[in-house]
This record gives C-alpha cells, structure tokens and sequence, in this order.
C-alpha cells in the first residue's frame, strides 16, 4: 500500500514558509485582512464590541500561525500544572468540527462528533470539567453553573475571541515560527506579530531544536507505549518490524509520520488526512495482518468503530521556567481584581 499523498492544504502551507511567487501574487488580500484584523481589535478596545469576564481567572492558550502548533498539548499541560498546585481548572473550546453549535459539557464517553475531538481528548487526559460553544464566554459561565469550585478557566484555543476576557494569554509556536511572516492568505498568521502576549512557548520539534520565535521552549516526543481502546498497552518499540499502517487526521501529519520512525518504528505504508478528519467513510485497511496506529486526537473518533487502533500519545514537557512564569501570573492575578483584557 503505497502512501496517501498529502492533503491539498499543505501545498498552501509550503509556500507560507517564504516569499515566493504565490505569496506575492496573494499579498495585497493579505494587507487588507491585516487592516480587518486592526479594526477589529481596536472595536473591541474602544468598547464598540462587547466583551465580559467570567469570574475567575482565564488563562487562553492559542496561536497567531493557521495550523496546529501544540495548543491542546499544552492545554493538557496547563491543566495537569495547575491541578498539581492545588488548583480546579476548567476548560472551555469551541469544539471545531463537531456537528452542533450548542453549549454543552464533554463527558468522557462523548461522542466525538458531538463535543469535538480536541476537547474529548483534553477531557479523558486530565478529567477536569471541559466545555464546548461557539462563544466561549457561554461556554465559561455554563462551566461555573455546573462547577462552582473551578478556580481558573483555560481556553483551548481563542486568541483572537477577544469578546472573551482573559488574564494570562499563552501564545504556541512550533519550529515553522512566523513563517514568511504574512498573513492569511499569503502567509500562515491570523494576525500580525509580534503583538504582545504574556508568555510564548516553542513547541518544538525534533527535540532540542532551536526555538523559532524568542519565548520558553517545551519538547514534543511520543509516548513510550501504544493503547487500544480497552486499555490494552504495549511498549512502543514492540511495534517495530510489524505490519503498520500509521494515519494522522492532524494539522501535520508527516510530523507525526517522522516521530514513529524517529522510534524506530517504521510503517509500511503512511496516510495523511485533513486536520479533523471524521473518519465516517474509512474503512479498515484490506490487507491482512495490516495493523493501524495513529495519534490520540484521532483515536477517539476511531475507536467507537475499530477498537483495535494502536494510539500513540503525544507527551509536552514545558521547561520549568515556563511553569514558574506562568505561577507569577496567575498568583498576580489572583490577587488583585480580575477582568482586564489583554491586547
């Protein structure tokens, strides 16, 4: 089985990485979503856009480059840190790709399709309260109803949702940092950097790489061991030598694809899918003895279908000064009143 060829998007996303041709020719439309994104944010500060603060302290972990970049990882992150320290953390997302636009809380057997498959993960990861909206500001007061005792509320995701107050903004690159420092469409930022951020944090990879964008770095590295969906457990390396047909429904699968075999684990044949693929029109490989391995996100669409899925988790460590800048932050705003908006 020889492998997918990538999904059309990362044509896009290859040229966002210089100043070629193509991003030229799409420059002058990028100059007017910098212009849509300046008024916007100055809407919000003048006050001519609603915005409100839910109560308690709201740490957002998001990105300004289009493309996963380790959000829910560190996500998953901030939220074991902060329960470690004696904290409740909740967590509210929008829930991208799921088929409603309700607000709802994600219980750990939801159905992907109905909650999302970031914040399921996020969910069976940490067990702390998580909740999906379109606006997270529902999604933060429909959190507190439920869990009066949360003390802290994270967002996954939300930087540019400004109608959502926050005191601590998490800003997530990976080792394509700015790219070729344009924004959409011709280049991979949201909005223009630098702009300010309480803390930036490297995602990178491999290892030890150097950080792209000055911050605090955190490594990015698999597991030692693969799980099915009945908790069966196997260290990684006994995955070497068999028959595996690894697939990734992520922002970068090839990243994916290269941390097996940085492990030694060497598929035989790989399949790069789109970011949130729903997986309701695969089938199980028809080559027999072929096993599937793929990352957790899309495990937990997977496995209600084929329990035998070999996920691999992937595990972020933030270097220690990340997490003490990031205690400083929240002990100041635990102590003094809470609701500004940071811009």
């Amino acid at each position: 089985m020889p492998a997918s060829p990538p999904p059309t998007g990362t044509r896009l996303q290859q040229a966002w990485l210089r100043r070629g041709l193509l991003a030229w020719l799409l420059w002058p439309v990028s100059v007017l979503m910098r212009l849509l994104v300046s008024l916007r944010r100055a809407m919000y500060a003048l006050g001519l856009l609603p915005s409100a603060h839910p109560g308690v302290p709201v740490i957002v972990v998001g990105n300004v480059v289009a493309g996963g970049a380790g959000k829910t990882p560190t996500v998953i992150a901030v939220v074991r840190h902060l329960q470690a320290r004696g904290h409740r953390p909740g967590v509210v997302s929008r829930g991208y790709g799921r088929a409603d636009r309700d607000c709802r809380e994600v219980a750990s057997d939801s159905p992907a399709q109905l909650s999302g498959d970031e914040p399921l993960l996020v969910r069976r990861a940490t067990g702390a309260p998580v909740f999906v909206a379109t606006r997270r500001l529902e999604a933060s007061l429909a959190l507190r109803a439920a869990h009066p005792d949360t003390d802290v509320i994270v967002c996954d995701d939300g930087l540019q949702h400004l109608a959502l107050r926050r005191d601590v903004e998490i800003c997530v690159f990976d080792e394509r940092g700015t790219g070729n420092g344009f924004l959409l469409p011709a280049g991979p930022l949201r909005e223009p950097w630098p702009r300010p951020v309480d803390l930036v944090l490297n995602t990178v990879e491999p290892a030890g790489a150097a950080a792209a964008v000055p911050g605090f770095s955190a490594q990015r590295a698999l597991a030692d061991q693969a799980v099915r969906a009945d908790g069966t457990r196997v260290p990684l390396q006994a995955l070497r030598g068999r028959r595996l047909l690894a697939l990734a429904g992520i922002a970068r699968p090839a990243a994916f694809f290269q941390m097996l075999r940085a492990r030694g684990v060497e598929p035989l044949a790989t399949q790069a899918l789109a970011d949130h693929y729903d997986f309701n029109s695969w089938s199980w490989p028809s080559d027999d003895g072929m096993e599937v391995i793929c990352t957790e996100k899309d495990a937990v669409k997977l496995w209600p279908r084929h329990p035998g899925v070999w996920a691999v988790p992937l595990e972020l460590r933030p270097e220690p000064a990340f997490f003490n800048a990031l205690d400083r932050r929240l002990d100041a705003t635990l102590s003094s009143p809470h609701g500004h908006q940071t811009s």
